[in-house]
């Protein structure tokens, strides 16, 4: 029967696949993730789909600001911009959502 999610699905089993046949370790795997959808031009859904793991794995805001400044010579000063805010309304999304379970409670 087909998923309900069969975006979501795609993406989640590419992921579980580039896991399988990575030896990085998980932060480095974030970290480099995170300078992918730098490079991109990622919008902030992406950045919110890879927050959750990233901080799970103990990526910090510093790592992120230190990946920004490592890709800013490569991707360029615009890309590099805008990749912060698509991370700033990631992350702002993050916590008005995590303030609204809170109230719900």
């Amino acid at each position: 029967m087909p998923s309900d999610t069969p975006v979501l699905d795609t993406l989640a089993s590419m992921t579980a696949a580039s896991l399988e046949n990575c030896t990085l370790e998980a932060r480095e795997f974030m970290l480099v993730r995170i300078a992918a959808l730098i490079a991109s031009g990622a919008p902030a859904a992406s950045y919110l789909a890879n927050a959750g793991t990233a901080a799970d794995v103990g990526v910090t805001l510093e790592d992120v600001q230190d990946v920004l400044v490592a890709v800013a010579p490569i991707a360029g000063a615009p890309r590099t911009l805008e990749a912060g805010g698509n991370i700033a309304r990631a992350l702002g999304f993050a916590v008005a959502v995590a303030e609204a379970e809170l109230e719900d409670e």
